[in-house]
């Protein structure tokens, strides 16, 4: 992906890397309780955060809770192709965060750190579209904030841990990222890229999205009803409607930044989604694969839905809850 120190950054950034008063004191949320020795990554991605928080299926913390049945109405919107012309997405005026703070207040140069120039850069892309998005609907986006910490942090839903990876938590309605992750994203599954980097802070966002959208309250109750199966079945639909909904942010983001976009940016993101996927995951960490267990999808699935989303711009593209696929 093409960005630049031009480029506008997300004042909804905090940086807490090097605080030592991150929040591991006492207080605030629940407690996630974590095995001797700590998990490595792919673990983690299979089962990493599972049965961390909230005493739910394993990423309903991490992934926005809960809940299925069908999606909200919802406004069709053009389909989006590489011939069309770039649309006009509205600048995203400085909204405060649920605390009332607004985030980084001087955005760092991309000299001084070009890892969260880039997060902050893409947030702010996804804060474009989707306040776009919303005002098509008749409502208001309003922006999570997004955490960049190292080691371990407190969050809403309790102490998140580097070896869970990037994730939202609804309680505080933020999304967490170590940005070691991606150097493990490139170097152990193999996802190199800006674009794939983009693509995990857009998932995340998705999950927002799905909060603000009463999408995750509909899934958490309908997953309290069944059992653990059930359970994973239905927290797979949700995992795939974040990456749908990563999807429809990259099209609507050409459709604003038609410069965006550069040869093999949608391979890489492409590859980033089937490189983590369940069944992938699974085949590297213990040899074979568990359909069952699965919290994201398949390589395949998440692949496809994440196409779809891409190829349509459209939010009801998105009802993995009611499609057979």
């Amino acid at each position: 992906m093409r960005y630049d120190d031009s480029d506008k950054q997300s004042t909804n950034v905090e940086d807490r890397r090097g605080d030592a008063d991150s929040g591991l004191g006492g207080g605030g949320g629940l407690q996630i309780p974590m095995g001797g020795g700590g998990m490595g990554l792919t673990t983690m991605l299979i089962v990493g955060a599972i049965m961390l928080l909230f005493g739910f299926n394993p990423l309903d913390i991490l992934t926005g809770g809960g809940g299925g049945g069908s999606m909200p109405n919802l406004p069709q919107h053009p389909r989006v192709d590489a011939g069309s012309r770039g649309g006009g997405g509205l600048s995203l005026p400085n909204i405060p965060g649920r605390d009332g703070q607004s985030g980084t207040t001087r955005p760092v140069s991309h000299a001084e750190d070009p890892m969260k120039t880039r997060v902050s850069q893409v947030l702010h892309d996804t804060e474009e579209v989707w306040t776009d998005v919303f005002q098509s609907m008749g409502r208001q986006y309003v922006p999570p904030k997004l955490i960049i910490f190292s080691g371990a942090t407190r969050t809403g839903c309790g102490v998140g841990q580097t070896q869970m990876g990037p994730f939202y938590c609804p309680v505080d309605q933020r999304v967490y990222i170590d940005l070691a992750f991606y150097d493990e994203l490139k170097r152990r599954f193999n996802a190199p890229g800006d674009f794939a980097q983009a693509y995990v802070v857009a998932h995340e966002v998705g999950h927002h999205v799905q909060t603000l959208l009463g999408i995750s309250d509909k899934v958490q109750q309908m997953k309290a009803r069944g059992g653990e199966k059930q359970a994973n079945a239905v927290q797979v639909r949700m995992e795939l409607q974040a990456d749908c909904f990563a999807g429809v942010w990259a099209a609507r983001d050409y459709q604003i930044h038609r410069q965006r976009i550069e040869p093999g940016d949608i391979e890489s993101g492409l590859n980033a989604a089937s490189q983590i996927g369940d069944d992938t995951l699974q085949k590297r960490s213990q040899g074979y694969v568990v359909p069952e267990s699965f919290t994201h999808g398949s390589s395949a699935q998440r692949v496809a839905w994440f196409k779809k989303g891409m190829q349509t711009g459209e939010l009801k593209a998105c009802d993995t809850f009611n499609s057979q696929e």
